[in-house]
């Protein structure tokens, strides 16, 4: 390349003084622009923490207590304020629906839950939803809500395993996790959704496995994702129908009809499936062993209860698999139901929501398939 001769050199000076631009292939150079305003920063979602109690809400006599300690203790501005990153993950503000461990949650409780949340979605600034709840019946409220709130935004159940007050307790994670689902827009129409012990559950699907281990929850089907450092990670989706797509709406229901549980055993009684519809059952959710298998000597019990009215559902008291109909017993002549998939739990959910509109075991058993 040729280099300016001396007398170039004072011309091109005076240019470069001037801040004028230099002309010709040589020293023409697209000079970098730069932004005279910032780029607008994404706008923080808006999530509302509804508080009902549980573990995560507990306190214990000392850091020791990981076991033993009070639940529903904790109100949740103070559940809000220990987790200061919430604020960096999203515009949050709490409610206190509930104060109650999960065990004494009722079919009313449930309905009303379920109609905040769903009133709560309705609004435009509100963009998602997280539910602190205790662990042993949250299984059952997330797919409660999975099946009646009728709303695409992310709805995410959480609860802990340890108080607050213990060593590694795990509940302020849970919860900055919870919020980082709500508030992602990933999370939008996968139904309602468990984050525990860093992982993303299908409230339809998760169930409560071991009772002292933070790693409690978890499904047959495994996790639809994880949370690291406040950011959600996917790997799969749902393909019950839930949400938009479900059939159920808990803004037309009001109250859920009675169904009980009967547990698989040897040496069975047939006492407590006819005292469960004296109580006023409406349907038995009869958790089986094996393929939901009912045994010889219950069969003409169980026969006469559906013959005067009381539905019938198979389900099984084995944490996997799933029944199958006419299998171990011929359900199309008896007039049954199988839950498939769904534990006595959940099967127990469904039917109630289910038979808010159908008594027909055809329809429960469509439902029991689609769902």
């Amino acid at each position: 390349m040729r280099r300016p001769g001396p007398t170039l050199l004072p011309a091109l000076a005076a240019l470069l003084l001037a801040g004028l631009p230099l002309a010709g292939p040589v020293f023409a150079r697209e000079m970098p622009t730069t932004a005279t305003t910032a780029p607008a920063s994404p706008r923080k979602a808006n999530v509302v923490i509804l508080a009902t109690g549980g573990t995560i809400a507990g306190a214990g006599a000392d850091a020791s207590n990981s076991a033993t300690y009070q639940a529903a203790k904790v109100p949740v501005d103070k559940l809000i304020a220990a987790v200061p990153s919430l604020s960096e993950l999203a515009n949050v503000r709490g409610e206190q629906v509930f104060q109650i461990a999960s065990e004494s949650f009722t079919n009313a409780q449930l309905v009303q839950l379920a109609k905040r949340v769903s009133a709560l979605l309705k609004q435009d600034d509100v963009d998602g939803v997280v539910i602190t709840h205790g662990t042993d019946t949250l299984e059952e409220t997330a797919l409660f809500l999975d099946l009646v709130v009728r709303s695409d935004k992310p709805i995410v159940v959480v609860g802990s395993m340890r108080p607050s007050t213990a060593l590694s307790a795990d509940g302020a994670l849970n919860l900055a996790d919870a919020v980082a689902t709500a508030a992602s827009p990933a999370s939008r129409a996968k139904g309602v959704l468990v984050t525990m012990n860093d992982e993303i559950q299908a409230g339809r699907d998760v169930t409560k496995r071991v009772n002292i281990k933070p790693s409690a929850f978890s499904s047959q089907w495994g996790p639809l994702g994880m949370v690291v450092e406040g950011k959600t990670y996917w790997f799969r989706a749902p393909v019950k129908r839930h949400g938009t797509a479900s059939e159920f709406d808990i803004d037309a229901i009001d109250a859920l009809p009675e169904v009980a549980i009967v547990y698989g055993s040897g040496n069975m009684n047939p006492a407590p499936y006819t005292a469960a519809v004296q109580a006023g059952a409406k349907a038995i959710v009869h958790a089986g062993t094996g393929n939901g298998s009912v045994a010889g000597y219950l069969v003409d019990t169980l026969k006469d209860l559906r013959a005067k009215g009381t539905l019938i559902i198979r389900s099984a008291r084995v944490g996997d698999g799933f029944v199958l109909r006419n299998a171990e017993q011929p359900d199309d002549q008896y007039d049954w139901v199988v839950a498939h998939d769904l534990n006595p739990q959940k099967a127990k959910i469904l039917a109630a929501v289910a038979l808010t509109k159908t008594s027909d075991t055809k329809e429960l058993q469509r439902i029991f398939w689609e769902y």
